[in-house]
Order: C-alpha cells, then structure tokens, then sequence
C-alpha cells in the first residue's frame, strides 16, 4: 500500500470563495451564464462562451463520466488525473481516487468525493459510482 498523497491547498479569493465554502459542505457547485445558458467549470465571474457577468452559482449532482484520464506513476504514490464530464454539462480537471488505478476506462460513470488538502479547504475528485 502506498503512502497517502498530500493534496496541497488550493488558492482561495473572492471570487471562488463561495465553491469551497460549498466544498467544505460536501456540495459540488459549478457557474452557469444567465445570459448564453452554457454551464461551464472552472468558476469565474464572466461566461467564458459570451463574456457575460452574469453567472449564477448551481449545484451539481456530483455524478460524471470520464472522458480522458492518464496515471501518473510517481514514487511513494502514483494518482490519476482525469477530465470528467459533469451530468450537468461542463467538464473538469480533477483527479480519480479510491480504486484500482489500472481498472479506470473512458466512459466510466464517477461519483464527486472530497479530499483533504494540506492546511486549506477539501477539493472535489472522483471515484467510480459502481
């Protein structure tokens, strides 16, 4: 068994102060534009398809797809960092965890968990929903 991996903690301002709020919670929250409609991650104050400031704060159901992954084998412990396509629409960087790292396939069905971060807030990742 390898050693733990330590997340580092992720820089926190204003503006995506109300997602890891939402983290800290057990939720996952992306933006979607009020003005196109398109949801879309990582969350910013402006729609990156229209410009539009007026994005709004959803929930997420916590449910994707892998639709690229790759594992990094790194000593004292490998991850694998994946784009996860959200049921709501955007996709995401993250990493997926808590499996068997040579059993991860494209089109895979995922569930978000939330892991620990050195001295900061907890950060969304995936693990396979079966």
């Amino acid at each position: 068994m390898s050693p733990a991996r330590t997340i580092p903690a992720p820089p926190v301002n204003a503006e995506i102060k109300p997602f890891f709020d939402a983290a800290a919670a057990g939720k996952l929250l992306y933006k979607r534009c009020a003005a196109c409609g398109e949801a879309h991650y990582y969350p910013r104050a402006n729609c990156p398809f229209c410009g539009s400031d007026r994005t709004e704060w959803k929930d997420a159901s916590g449910q994707g797809t892998i639709y690229a992954w790759s594992v990094l084998r790194r000593v004292p412990a490998p991850y694998a960092i994946a784009y996860v396509t959200l049921a709501e629409g955007p996709t995401m960087m993250t990493n997926i965890v808590d499996c068997d790292l040579d059993r991860i396939r494209i089109g895979q069905k995922v569930k978000v968990v939330f892991k620990p971060t050195d001295g900061g807030p907890p950060v969304p990742m995936f693990t396979p929903a079966n």
